[in-house]
């Protein structure tokens, strides 16, 4: 089993920053990466980007590219996700995830593993 716990969350304006983290445990080396989804109120949950522990290959989804990085740590088995310039409509609930799988999914069906989610909220 692998756990995965996010944090950074919380209220920021309109073009402020926040950085997520989410530390996984357990049996890490059974995954591949780790992806970050959201989902706001009445919506689908969806894809904002993923990243790979071996090689680092990163992908986004086109809604935040230029604004968000993803990284990792191996060491401390953390993957972060920088966001900048934060909008209105990027508030949502922030997960991330593990992917047992070498494929860079962006699909959260993917996934095998799920951490309880963070809130962000971005004010006007």
């Amino acid at each position: 089993q692998v756990q995965l716990v996010e944090s950074g969350g919380g209220l920021v304006q309109a073009g402020g920053s926040l950085r997520l983290s989410c530390a996984a445990s357990g049996r890490t080396f059974t995954t591949y990466g780790v992806g970050w989804f959201r989902q706001a109120p009445g919506k689908e949950r969806e894809f904002v980007a993923r990243i790979s522990w071996s090689s680092g290959n990163t992908h986004y989804a086109d809604s935040v590219k230029g604004r968000f990085t993803i990284s990792r740590d191996n060491a401390k088995n953390t993957v972060y996700l920088q966001m900048n310039s934060l909008k209105p409509e990027d508030t949502a609930v922030y997960y991330c995830a593990a992917d047992s799988s070498p494929l860079m999914s962006t699909s959260s069906g993917r996934y095998d593993y799920w951490g309880q989610g963070t809130q962000v909220t971005v004010s006007s």
